[in-house]
């Protein structure tokens, strides 16, 4: 088994439904020893602010679902070396695109929009449904049209993001779209005290980032996604990564060690579409 050690000094954890991080290369976790020169190196980015995911624990440790399934991984490829640093959830991209990292973890959900640009591994590691959010006592929206001439929160870059501006273009910006940055930690109260109506999120997300249980799922699912890991396109070293990815996340499905720690970390098994 690999030692792990984080060199970041220690961050401050805050909440946000569509991703997490810090700022840029705020922190490093590398594996421990000295790898051989047939090990290859490969820089993992991830967050810091998605609860259960890819968070900072009470500890001062990096950890949650997307970090510890990345240890796995790790374990089970010897010929690579990963190397996980904590980025802002709207830098990660831009990051992968000038190589500043190689591999996205952070449960990038697939879409049409995303797979133009980026490559995905084939094996999915979580499915999520992105539905509306709203205040407990809110029976009036059922769906996207109902939100027309209301203001819905929601993060840059995000897969919610891209929902909401895809149904702009379809019905000539009827919903007003408010952003807010990576690092927001109130999207509840944001809801709650009248701000906005509503937020998207994928199904596993509000039992995280509620608590208290004031605010509710509505309608159907907008969306289903397979949650995978992101890598750049166009690019032969980039593809043997990605085909070695699947081959470790099929160990772990088949074990059972990916069910367990989806449901220790997202309290149920998200790990396929049933």
């Amino acid at each position: 088994m690999k030692k792990w050690l984080i060199s970041a000094a220690a961050l401050t954890l805050t909440l946000t439904l569509a991703g997490c991080g810090a700022n840029n290369n705020t922190g490093s976790e590398t594996a421990g020893g000295e790898p051989s020169q047939n090990v290859k190196k490969i820089v993992v980015g991830t967050g810091t602010q998605f609860p259960n995911v890819c968070f900072i624990d009470e500890n001062g440790k990096l950890t949650g679902f997307d970090v510890e399934l990345i240890r796995e991984i790790d374990n089970r490829l010897e010929d690579y070396e990963f190397d996980i640093q904590t980025l802002e959830f709207t830098n990660l991209l831009l990051s992968l695109e000038t190589k500043k990292i190689d591999l996205v973890a952070h449960e990038m959900e697939k879409n049409p929009e995303r797979e133009e640009k980026y490559l995905f591994n084939k094996e999915p590691y979580a499915h999520w449904r992105n539905k509306i959010v709203v205040a407990k006592d809110n029976n009036a929206v059922q769906s996207l049209d109902d939100l027309k001439g209301k203001k819905v929160l929601t993060t840059a870059t995000s897969a919610q993001s891209t929902i909401l501006e895809n149904y702009n273009k379809e019905n000539g910006n009827a919903i007003e779209i408010v952003y807010q940055n990576g690092g927001a930690n109130d999207s509840v109260q944001q809801v709650t005290s009248g701000r906005v109506e509503a937020f998207l999120a994928a199904d596993f997300t509000l039992s995280l980032i509620d608590p208290k249980k004031e605010l509710k799922t509505t309608g159907p699912s907008l969306s289903e996604a397979d949650i995978l890991f992101m890598f750049r396109k166009n690019d032969p070293e980039q593809q043997e990564l990605a085909d070695r990815v699947d081959e470790a996340i099929k160990e772990l499905k088949a074990d059972g060690t990916l069910a367990k720690l989806s449901s220790e970390w997202l309290g149920d098994d998200f790990t396929s579409e049933e």
